[in-house]
């Protein structure tokens, strides 16, 4: 089973920034061709995709998170990033990352709160 780690989360004020990161046990050949995607899960509220990235030509977002957050990711390191900023409290959840098809063991997310 392939599991994956998040991190970067924390408390932060709305209009500032967090980076994310999300490390994959898959080897590199597996991780190299997967999409992968962002989710987000707010309290009472289900688990919805936030971004993904299939490769550097084809990403995609939410329409809430469009022109605030982008995704990238570095094969090498089997690692996908979410670089967010000008966070709002609305953005408050705990994210976590997976492949599109939400295939793979669901790790423990890291949690974002944006609050003054």
């Amino acid at each position: 089973q392939v599991q994956v780690v998040e991190s970067g989360g924390g408390l932060v004020q709305p209009g500032g920034s967090l980076r994310l990161s999300c490390v994959a046990s898959a080897s590199g050949s597996i991780f190299n061709v997967v999409p992968m995607a962002w989710y987000r899960q707010a309290p009472g509220k289900q688990r919805d995709w936030v971004a993904l990235i299939a490769n550097t030509n084809h990403i995609a977002y939410a329409d809430s998170v469009k022109g605030r957050f982008t995704i990238s990711r570095d094969n090498a390191k089997n690692t996908v990033y979410l670089q967010m900023n000008s966070l709002k409290p609305e953005d408050t959840a705990v994210y976590y990352c997976n492949t599109l098809s939400r295939a793979w063991v669901w790790g423990q997310g890291t949690q974002v709160t944006v609050s003054s």
